[in-house]
């Protein structure tokens, strides 16, 4: 596929994946798609381990849906539009590689959406994160309204839903919606840092992980519990946990070869 408002850069197993749509970079049906594709190419891809996911410029990462696209459509046409926004968030969720949000600006509404579904979220310090759509009369249709509360919890998720305030970079770290909040100018230097550092990682024990979390959190403890096992089983039926054993044991770097 042939992408237009998407930039990919891909070095040392670190793809970095840039929605550009200046100033702002609105989410609209063409961007959830090139996404979604993207998505798919890089799952794909062997030479990727991790993925950065940013907006262009410095005003915003994502700065909502696009309003321009969505006032003229019907019921159907919002539904259609919903319905492709839901399965690209799902499928970076689901995607067996972590991938990590570059908040570098404003995350509103589907960015602030697009931000949850990744793995990890590092944040510029001058960034405003929030929820806006009440205010619009509509509500978050991508799945901020169950991914915001497996987050924060229920009550805070409501308080932050119902207002629709924006908050800053350092509230988010409170709450536990980014991971890491640093200068405006440091985004993404500090998201390649810690990509690099996963991309040295065994592929298969993070997959694993990525899925005994990501999936056991939608089940009771019991079930989550037989998750990890399985898990537990698959990572450790592999080459690079014997060489990342023994590597401990010797004393040395191991050599993983995603085995």
């Amino acid at each position: 596929m042939s992408y237009v408002l998407l930039d990919c850069e891909i070095n040392e197993k670190v793809a970095t994946v840039t929605i550009n749509r200046p100033p702002v970079n609105p989410l609209n049906t063409q961007v959830f798609k090139e996404l979604y594709e993207m998505m798919e190419e890089l799952e794909e891809n062997s030479n990727v381990h991790v993925i950065i996911i940013t907006g262009s410029g410095e005003k915003a990462f994502v700065a909502g849906a696009d309003l321009n696209e969505m006032k003229d459509l019907d019921t159907v046409g919002i539904m259609n539009m919903n319905e492709v926004s839901r399965a690209t968030f799902s499928k970076i969720e689901n995607l067996s590689k972590p991938v990590i949000a570059a908040l570098n600006g404003l995350a509103l509404g589907g960015g602030l959406e697009l931000a949850l579904a990744c793995d990890l979220r590092i944040c510029s310090e001058k960034a405003k994160l929030g929820f806006p759509e009440v205010g619009l009369g509509i509500i978050p249709g991508g799945g901020g309204t169950q991914r915001l509360q497996r987050v924060v919890g229920q009550g805070k998720a409501k308080e932050l839903l119902y207002f629709g305030e924006m908050f800053d970079a350092h509230t988010a770290l409170e709450l536990q919606i980014v991971n890491k909040v640093v200068p405006a100018d440091e985004v993404i230097s500090a998201s390649v840092e810690w990509a690099e550092k996963l991309s040295q990682k065994p592929p298969v024990a993070l997959r694993m992980v990525k899925q005994a979390v990501t999936s056991g959190a939608n089940m009771d403890l019991d079930s989550g519990l037989v998750l990890e096992a399985m898990c537990f089983g698959n990572a450790f039926a592999t080459a690079d946990r014997k060489e990342g054993i023994e590597a401990f044991v010797e004393k040395r770097k191991p050599v993983y070869t995603g085995k």
